[in-house]
């Protein structure tokens, strides 16, 4: 098993890789700030008159800086071009992080020996020595045996100058020199040793303390006011997956209920356009989980946010999807209850583009069926929430779903919200009591007035005023003609554009652990334990 893979953690060599760009990075920047401040030390005193010569600097100092400019060229190289610009294999990297460690000694090691008549630069490249075998054992995650056969080698070179220079270093008796260059060189290995054992158990710990049964969890994409969802792989299936979960200590009986209904009534909806769910359940030590379909594209609210108000022929299809799915829940008595862009994830699946997902259920509604929520205040957020939702939350029909549907709409093709107020209360008074205004008139960009007079009605005040459904809203959507300002090759271009930005951006972390009690599934009222 290589130095670096633990059981199950597939991402080892990614995560090598991570570690050596940074181990990179602090050595190039080291030996540049060394080699200017040997420069300057060397410039200012030039003319300094010591007994053997004039001037600081060793009398090979030429060939030394050759040396060290040919190391920090080939480091750089290493790092800028191979290091953060491919994806190179587990030997590959096993050789390049034994040739930083090797390489650096055998250059400092040339560098003490040809600096024997400044007695000061072997010091200085034996500190350097020392310092980079440390630095090491602290950036890269390495067993402990590993560690100490690659610093040993690495202090060999300066060892060996010390030994050849040491009888012309007439301060110093020679054994007391030899002796003292080892005894550095020994201490600087075990600390590195035991700093490898250490970071390496944690990271071995980390790697076991994220991994829910089949699922590895690999970096943290969201986060909710009880629970946070993680990106994830199936170790069998290899396929992308995120995982939801929630902290022991965030768990109460309200908060169990909850996630047990919100993961079974989610897992009853198949429609295309609705997140799809894998699997449930908990570890021995009260993590609770499901596991849904990843989407790896991105939520309304940010790309508006991002890209600025969407054109109403993109606006469009991506409503009528929502209503597709709404309309299953619908037929089924279900009331999602917080319709907003955070929660509706607009993907490219199958090379299809602009695919929408409605996501997050916590605060689904079954209709006939008295959850406790619904009787204790408002539930939803306040920026898309029904004028039903805040004068008779208990009356809450589906209604209530395509309201919120107009207001995402009209988000989408304005980049502003219906009501704005300092306050939650003051905006839930205006869903309420005001009147929107039209689309067209607060967008900077042309809203079809078809699209206008759409949003507008599923903004009514009254219920009955609204579409009687999510599939008439469909319908009317259809309806409206469409132009030419989204088309499907602007489409794939756009994702073709978002994908490769978001691979830019995309930060390499450790996977980690966490066992699953497969004998304690959710599966009853009294042993659920859920979570939202």
């Amino acid at each position: 098993m290589a130095p670096w893979r633990t059981p199950g953690d597939d991402d080892a060599t990614s995560y090598l890789q991570a570690r050596l760009v940074v181990l990179s990075k602090a050595m190039f920047w080291s030996f540049c700030v060394l080699l200017v401040f040997m420069a300057i030390a060397y410039t200012s005193y030039a003319d300094l008159e010591l007994p053997d010569r004039v001037g600081l600097a060793p009398r090979q100092n030429d060939i030394i800086f050759a040396i060290s400019a040919g190391g920090v060229v080939a480091l750089a190289v290493l790092w800028r071009l191979l290091l953060v610009r491919r994806d190179l294999s587990l030997s590959t990297l096993e050789r390049i992080d034994a040739f930083y460690c090797i390489g650096t000694g055998v250059c400092f090691g040339v560098a003490g020996y040809l600096t024997s008549d400044f007695h000061p630069s072997a010091y200085i490249c034996l500190i350097y020595s020392c310092l980079m075998v440390l630095l090491r054992a602290s950036v890269v995650p390495s067993t402990r045996a590993r560690t100490a056969g690659i610093s040993a080698i690495a202090l060999v070179p300066i060892m060996l100058a010390t030994v050849l220079i040491s009888p012309v270093q007439n301060n110093i008796p020679p054994i007391v020199y030899v002796f003292g260059g080892v005894l550095v060189c020994v201490m600087v290995v075990l600390l590195a040793m035991l700093g490898s054992q250490v970071l390496y158990g944690l990271h071995r710990q980390v790697a076991a303390a994220m991994k829910l049964g089949q699922y590895t969890l690999e970096r943290q994409i969201g986060e909710g006011g009880n629970g946070f969802v993680y990106r994830a792989r199936h170790a069998l299936l290899r396929r992308p997956t995120a995982v939801k979960l929630i902290r022991p200590d965030r768990v109460d009986a309200e908060t169990l209920d909850r996630f047990e209904r919100e993961v079974q009534l989610m897992s009853t909806l198949t429609h295309t356009n609705t997140v799809a769910i894998y699997d449930y359940g908990r570890s021995p030590d009260g993590v609770f989980y499901y596991a849904m379909e990843y989407l790896d594209g991105i939520d309304l609210e940010k790309l508006v946010q991002r890209y600025g108000a969407q054109p109403s022929d993109r606006v469009v299809p991506i409503l009528i999807q929502v209503c597709g799915a709404l309309s299953e829940a619908h037929r089924r008595g279900l009331i999602h209850r917080d319709i907003k862009p955070g929660n509706i994830i607009l993907c490219n699946r199958g090379d299809v583009p602009d695919v929408a997902k409605v996501v997050d259920f916590g605060m689904v509604k079954e209709l006939g069926h008295v959850d406790g929520q619904s009787t204790r205040g408002v539930m939803g957020t306040p920026s898309y929430i029904a004028p039903e939702s805040v004068t008779a939350p208990e009356q809450v029909t589906h209604a209530a779903d395509l309201y919120a549907l107009g207001a995402v709409g009209y988000f989408l093709v304005t980049g502003k919200l219906v009501f704005e107020g300092k306050t939650s209360v003051d905006v839930c008074v205006q869903h309420v009591t005001a009147e929107p205004r039209p689309p067209s008139t607060v967008a900077a960009q042309r809203v079809t007035p078809e699209l206008d007079a759409l949003l507008l009605r599923c903004l009514a005040k009254k219920a009955e005023d609204r579409p009687a459904s999510a599939a008439e809203l469909a319908e009317l959507l259809r309806a409206i003609p469409i132009g030419k300002a989204w088309t499907d090759e602007i489409a794939i271009g756009w994702w073709r554009d978002f994908t490769r930005s978001e691979a830019a951006i995309m930060q390499s972390a450790p996977s980690k652990t966490i066992t699953i009690d497969m004998g304690q599934r959710l599966g009853g009222a009294a042993e659920s334990l859920p979570f939202n």
